[in-house]
């Protein structure tokens, strides 16, 4: 599971659950967890007050947190404060401190060995990226099939986004081919991460759905098409990472009813916001 803040009630309820967790932290945090002693009373109050009754897995250190924000700066000195306390609350070999990002931080994603960081972007992502790979840490990233397919409409094809090409339909110059465009985006970012000299980096899809409504391609049909597709097709690899699975959090577990934006904003959820599920999913 994934909570995008380190709520007490939500901790309260996962104690022995044996869930595994993502907590975030706001990015509106980030300056002030660049303090050596603030970032240890946030592990302190947040992480260590719970552990090991709650398995924390990983720590967001910002989710979505572009180049051209002016957060960015404080993300990889946040990073290391919060990894000097966890380390020193001797959890670093169980809770690992990454960032989230998305896929907007490309620059170039096609074919999928063409993948690279933008000249924006690069500045700001690769020394985070090294950091992760000198702690053994992943990379989380946010990959939706479904922006990209709505933002090129009549070049991307439906089947493409969804999982249900029955033939590959891009070829790498690589001669790698592509099914799905879930994979094409997962490989641009091993790519990229090559390029940034972090070769060996896990790439953890920390979001991935597809709403039900607020959009032609956004239906009841398609979302459960993808969401069904997606969790049978990640207990394998990609085709340039083909060691599986795939380790994926689904966005989202409710249906946002309140929050502002987009209308598809709102309906990504598994369950209406009265907790009656959408659909009928198997993990198994």
């Amino acid at each position: 599971m994934r909570i995008y803040d380190p709520n007490p009630e939500t901790l309260k309820a996962l104690r022995g659950s044996n869930i595994e967790l993502i907590v975030d932290i706001f990015k509106a945090n980030l300056q002030g967890l660049t303090n050596d002693a603030a970032a240890a009373n946030w592990v302190q109050t947040n992480i260590r007050a719970y552990s090991p009754d709650v398995k924390f897995r990983y720590i967001a250190v910002g989710n979505e947190v572009r180049p051209g924000d002016p957060e960015a700066k404080f993300v990889l000195p946040a990073m290391k404060s919060i990894q000097n306390a966890i380390s020193s609350a001797n959890l670093g070999d169980q809770i690992k401190v990454s960032t989230a990002i998305d896929t907007t931080l490309l620059g170039d994603s096609s074919p999928p060995s063409d993948g690279v960081f933008s000249a924006a972007a690069s500045p700001y992502i690769t020394p985070i990226v090294k950091f992760l790979a000198e702690k053994g840490a992943p990379l989380l990233a946010n990959v939706y099939p479904y922006f990209s397919y709505t933002e090129n409409r009549g070049v991307i094809d439906l089947g493409y986004a969804l999982f249900t090409s029955p033939k590959v339909v891009v070829i790498d110059k690589n001669g790698k081919g592509y099914k799905n465009l879930f994979d094409a985006q997962v490989d641009s970012l091993y790519s990229a991460l090559e390029k940034a000299g972090a070769p060996g980096l896990k790439v953890v899809v920390s979001e991935s759905g597809w709403p039900s409504q607020g959009d032609q391609a956004a239906t009841t049909d398609n979302a459960r098409t993808y969401y069904r597709n997606l969790i049978g097709h990640v207990k394998d690899g990609t085709p340039k990472r083909p060691q599986g699975p795939i380790e994926t959090f689904l966005f989202a577990m409710f249906d946002e009813d309140k929050k502002d934006g987009a209308a598809v904003e709102k309906h990504f959820g598994l369950f209406f916001p009265n907790k009656q599920p959408k659909y009928q999913l198997s993990f198994s």
